[in-house]
């Protein structure tokens, strides 16, 4: 099965912002290898952002750009309602690959930790 990018793009970072951790079983693909975590696996990520929720309770993303190309998309969002230090939300670029329906692969940069 494929699925435009972009729709599951945006069923991740809607999860996100739900605080859907459960989601992610439907959004990642089992072998799902995030770059930026040197992980492989759903359950990396649902403990990721479990941390986040807990360091940023009101922590939520928008996405500002979302292109796509093939099984692949490129994403710019902010996060709002962190301890950003510069006075600007943070940003990410996210970039993944969408196999049979789910996210497999996500490389991305944050500002988070500056």
């Amino acid at each position: 099965m494929t699925e435009d990018p972009k729709a599951v793009g945006h069923r991740m970072y809607e999860a996100f912002n739900a605080r859907d951790l459960a989601a992610l079983e439907t959004i990642l693909s089992p072998g799902f290898v995030s770059h930026p975590l040197g992980t492989t696996g759903v359950e990396a990520v649902t403990g990721a952002w479990a941390k986040l929720f807990a360091a940023f309770p009101g922590i939520r993303v928008t996405v500002q750009d979302m292109l796509a190309d093939g099984d692949r998309a490129a994403v710019r969002t902010t996060l709002h309602g962190t301890a950003a230090a510069t006075g600007e939300p943070p940003t990410m670029l996210e970039i993944f690959r969408v196999r049979e329906g789910r996210i497999a692969e996500l490389w991305g940069v944050s500002t988070l930790g500056r």
